[in-house]
């Protein structure tokens, strides 16, 4: 099985086409249990969202069929990397990705969203130091203002 690039999760479904998908799923909860693929294609559809609460419940469902059902493990282990990459979960995406690629060394899609991610990390990386830098400057600006206090 081909799995999508990453850029393919950003174009969320319509809601019509997860409300099918929502409905399946449960229909199936209902009688009792609902097979591996519908709770996948349920999985990806949330994932797909643009909304944090689908992200994290496609994610959680997406856990429970890799823990599950180990044929196909392969493919959650991409789609999990996908999700949390999607929440800004990046060390939990590294996580997942690299064990896919270690799986897979050759593998397009992997590297691809391997890539994603890692830009994520500096991006993060690039915010938390402005941060940082902006709470040193407001820092010294207070510091400086006690210190001249104390001189008169």
């Amino acid at each position: 099985m081909s799995l999508p690039y990453a850029v393919d999760a950003e174009q969320p479904l319509q809601p019509a086409e997860l409300a099918v998908l929502r409905d399946q799923y449960l229909n199936e909860l209902n009688q009792g249990h609902a097979s591996t693929q519908t709770k996948f294609n349920y999985a990806w559809g949330l994932v797909k969202s643009r909304k944090r609460e689908d992200m994290a419940e496609g994610v959680a469902l997406l856990t429970e069929i890799y823990r599950s059902d180990p044929p196909r493990r392969r493919e959650c282990l991409y789609y999990l990397s996908l999700g949390h990459y999607k929440m800004g979960n990046y060390e939990e995406a590294k996580r997942f990705n690299a064990l896919l690629m270690e799986r897979e060394p050759h593998n397009q899609q992997a590297q691809s969203l391997n890539q994603l991610i890692e830009k994520g990390v500096a991006r993060e990386g690039y915010i938390g130091m402005a941060l940082m830098g902006g709470a040193a400057a407001v820092g010294g600006v207070i510091l400086a203002g006690l210190m001249r206090r104390g001189r008169r």
